[in-house]
């Protein structure tokens, strides 16, 4: 690449300290490279000593991410003062790529240029780096300004037992120390001939600053800007691997081998092992005891807070902080698997589970996926807890009204210690019975509706089971559900980590629907719509209330009519159905629907939704916190202007029903589930289901042996 003009200043052969340049150059980068090999290694060491992970999977879709969220920096406008620098001083390192191989050419060969960068094409370069320079330089004194002046509370954690900022402002350091070192450097050699333009800013800036030098002089701070520039490029490359900074070389790889599964798939807890009882051990108790993608994971963390800072559990009070368990573990990593020096004795290692990242803060997590969905580098934080949960099941330290719910699902089938005779008892209120028929082994049914355990026993709940029948037989479809046949869809038991309970219901359920002949599952609960979606591996089509009404209001077999009062509505997206499973819409689709119906939203809305704190069987359990997160979620509805919160999770609905009492707002907000809303919406004159009930039609989705 050529300089704008030519000059007296030959690094690679202006002799330094009475060694060749040339030399002196290639020894550094000799060094360069073998300590960066050597510290890469070491740090590599740990990841191959790791349990497998396979991600060479569909290729073509992990280019499409690694494009997008990798060097389109997607998720970075978020946050949007803070992503628009980190996506300035990233492009802008992409723009400087080239100026640095050119640089590190030059101390070989004079006047180097890359090939196809030799006349016009480096000419323009030139000036689009150097304008890109002046852009990177005023990003990192903003970012310097944000973290010294404005100091935003993401950035120090409470639970932090030491501050990574010093490091964050040494990096910002190094790249503004680059951009000057090759702005003296041109800047020399265009004050050695009188020349300045604005096509080049920062250069013409030192250029101008420099004039008076006498040309002795200048050639000297033009070598030192050369010399300057290019030992810090090769020390930085070296310091990143051994600082927080890691992640400047591992975001990109991480990127690449991010989960593509579906979000609400957990890992299985090993790869390549069919079932838990396979295992001699179960769970992550260490390090090597992650999947390598997942100590990849650690050494990839930004420390931008970001995960804390939208964590429901890190909010409300409890020790969880997600930020903490990627930082303790990169840190923890770093002693355990030092760069200099030997690995310290297994024994005389602190416990990963319990000492480095306590019990509280594995059982504080609602797996709501706030974290990973706001995480620019997409770390995965679910499939870690849950790894770690499933040690601390296997190892007996689970929180006793945890353990007692766990105790009644694997006696009874249920967390409510019920006899499953009773479980189909919900179709009978006290307002008639629902349209929903128990269906016996060998019966036929269109729609099999599998309440799961919330549903089916809890009375306020059962209240929507019976809502949705109503719903399904207005539109003339036949309904039916397992009855006692039926036990818990397992989903909060495998993300506490039992594992073993959950293969257990797992069976138990598609024993039951295979010896029936149903077309679709409908389920009210996200958690079982989750489970039997992505655990169970079923052939039906399984489907959401929100989708089921939807299809049904698009397909015109239901005609809603408008709802008395004038009342202001908003809907609270469950965690399991929207971050977990992509419906936002359908549920929003179903109240506009409902004509004159006034809907709102919510600023935590869609994949924002703040948790309402019922995941992970948080309905039989409270851990330490400062405030609930139903009250929190309860407060943002309010200051949205709504007077209904529509959910649509029994989950949410106990909780804000609960929060709405805590809080004193009875009777100024209601919370209602979107099929109780539907109800109240159906005309009167609306037929009820007198179909037959045999097979399906090939409307109501036919049947699948």
């Amino acid at each position: 690449m050529s300089t704008p003009i030519q000059t007296a200043l030959e690094p690679a052969t202006t002799p330094l300290f009475g060694i060749p340049g040339a030399g002196l150059h290639g020894a550094l980068l000799v060094v360069t490279v073998v300590a960066l090999v050597w510290i890469l290694r070491k740090r590599a060491a740990l990841l191959l000593a790791a349990a497998p992970d396979p991600r060479m999977d569909r290729i073509g879709e992990r280019l499409y991410a690694l494009a997008k969220i990798g060097f389109g920096q997607w998720r970075q406008p978020r946050y949007l003062v803070a992503g628009l620098l980190h996506i300035c001083i990233f492009g802008g390192f992409l723009v400087l790529l080239l100026r640095s191989l050119t640089m590190l050419g030059e101390g070989f060969v004079p006047a180097f240029s890359l090939p196809g960068f030799d006349g016009a094409l480096g000419e323009f370069y030139l000036g689009v780096k150097d304008w890109t320079a002046v852009v990177i330089l005023i990003s990192c004194a903003l970012a310097a300004y944000r973290r010294l002046v404005v100091r935003p509370a993401r950035y120090h954690d409470r639970h932090a037992q030491r501050s990574h900022s010093a490091e964050g402002l040494i990096i910002l350091g190094l790249i503004s120390l680059l951009m000057v070192a090759d702005a003296v450097y041109e800047g020399s050699a265009m004050a050695l001939e009188g020349h300045t333009t604005w096509a080049l800013p920062l250069a013409s800036l030192f250029s101008g600053l420099l004039s008076e030098s006498s040309p002795a002089t200048l050639e000297r701070l033009g070598l030192g800007g050369f010399w300057a520039h290019n030992i810090v490029l090769c020390a930085f490359s070296c310091y990143l691997p051994i600082s927080k900074h890691f992640h400047v070389i591992t975001s990109l790889p991480n990127v690449f081998f991010m989960k593509l599964a579906p979000a609400g798939r957990v890992k299985p807890p090993r790869h390549g092992v069919e079932k838990s009882e396979d295992l001699e051990k179960i769970g992550v108790s260490r390090l090597e005891d992650f999947s390598w993608k997942h100590l990849l994971d650690f050494y990839t963390c930004t420390d931008c807070g970001r995960c804390s800072d939208v964590c429901p559990a890190y909010r409300t009070g409890t020790p969880l902080s997600p930020r903490m368990i990627s930082v303790k573990s990169r840190d923890e990593a770093y002693e355990a698997w030092p760069i200099f020096g030997k690995r310290p004795a297994a024994d005389s290692r602190p416990q990963l589970v319990g000492e480095v990242i306590s019990d509280d803060e594995l059982w504080a997590c609602t797996t709501c996926r706030a974290c990973e969905d706001v995480c620019p580098v997409t770390i995965e934080y679910v499939d870690k807890i849950v790894d770690m949960r499933r040690f601390l099941v296997d190892d007996g330290r689970v929180p006793a009204t945890m353990q007692k719910a766990l105790s009644k699902i694997e006696k009874r089938g249920n967390p409510y210690g019920k006899m499953g005779k009773k479980r189909g008892e919900w179709i009978q209120g006290d307002e008639g019975e629902a349209d929903v028929r128990i269906l016996e082994p060998g019966d036929q049914a269109a729609w099999c509706f599998f309440t799961d355990s919330a549903v089916a026993f809890d009375p306020r709940l059962q209240e929507i089971g019976r809502a949705l029948g109503q719903v399904l037989s207005s539109a003339g479809e036949d309904v039916g559900t397992l009855g006692k046949d039926e036990v818990d869809s397992g989903h909060e038991a495998r993300r506490i980590g039992e594992e073993g309970l959950f293969e257990v219901l797992r069976e138990q359920n598609c024993e039951a629907l295979a010896e029936r002949k149903v077309g679709r599952i409908v389920t009210t609960d996200p958690h079982a719509f989750n489970a039997l979606r992505h655990d169970y591996e079923l052939e039906r089509p399984v489907l959401h209330h929100s989708q089921a009404i939807q299809e049904l209001i698009q397909s015109g077999k239901l005609d809603l009519q408008g709802i008395e009062g004038d009342r202001t509505y908003t809907f609270h997206d469950p965690c399991y159905l929207g971050r977990h499973n992509d419906v936002y819409d359908e549920p929003r689709d179903v109240l506009d629907a409902i004509p004159g119906l006034r809907r709102v939203e919510m600023e935590a809305s869609r994949n924002k939704s703040f948790c309402c704190g019922g995941g992970s069987l948080y309905l039989f359990h409270e851990g330490e916190s400062e405030e609930r997160m139903g009250e929190v979620r309860i407060g943002m509805a309010e200051e949205a202007g709504a007077d209904v919160v529509v959910t649509a999770c029994p989950f949410c609905l106990v909780n804000f029903e609960d929060a709405i009492k805590t809080t004193g707002r009875e009777g100024k907000m209601e919370v209602i589930d979107l099929a109780e809303l539907v109800a109240r919406a159906l005309p009167e004159s609306q037929p009820t289901n007198e179909t037959s009930k045999g097979l399906g039609t090939a409307e109501s989705g036919g049947l699948q042996e």
